[in-house]
């Protein structure tokens, strides 16, 4: 497997959605830049906001796009064919409306699952990076789901997401180091 050199988190942009469902792959990318002390900066060439330093002694890029959330291929795309990483070297961070807040799983391959993030990245470098889905919890009805991902969990489900997102922090060596599936086993195995 080959060593993690892209980790992107998908959500929307402005401090109006900072705090909402949609972006809990931002947090989750947040989080490990503070973590290593990697600073994010604006980064207009590619419409992001991007870092790059030491992950557990590997050279690793932080990608967060400035797109909204349906144009996220827009940033990741060029990105990573400018900087050359192959879909099975980068990580994406997401939100995943069919698992319940408290719920991470990492995956590698497959389609987009109606996500408009990965809707707009799959058909361009192709399905073979990984993903880390983050549960956020489904409204229950399909009109609802909108306002549900564009609005702020209640703090009992927003500590439960913390809790998720610190527990695949904690795993971030075998990731990139490329132990993928040391990494799904124990990420995966996590209960809230």
């Amino acid at each position: 497997m080959s060593n993690l050199s892209l980790i992107v988190g998908l959500g929307n942009p402005g401090s109006e959605y900072a705090q909402t469902r949609h972006n809990a792959g931002f947090w989750f990318v947040e989080r490990l830049a503070d973590q290593y002390g990697i600073s994010l900066k604006s980064d207009p060439k590619y419409k992001g906001i991007s870092g790059r330093g030491k992950i557990e002694g590997q050279d690793v890029r932080l990608l967060l796009p400035t797109t909204f959330m349906n144009l996220s291929g827009q940033s990741v795309v060029p990105f990573s064919k400018f900087y050359n990483i192959a879909p099975e070297a980068i990580l994406i961070a997401h939100d995943e409306l069919d698992m319940d807040p408290g719920v991470i799983r990492l995956k590698t391959g497959g389609g987009h699952g109606g996500h408009n993030g990965l809707r707009d990245i799959v058909p361009h470098i192709g399905p073979n990076f990984h993903r880390l889905r983050i549960g956020i919890g489904h409204p229950g009805s399909k009109e609802r789901v909108s306002g549900h991902v564009l609005s702020k969990a209640p703090s009992s489900e927003q500590a439960l997401m913390d809790d998720a997102i610190h527990h695949a922090l904690s795993r971030i060596k075998l990731l990139v180091n490329g132990e993928i599936q040391q990494a799904m086993n124990q990420i995966n195995a996590y209960k809230p």
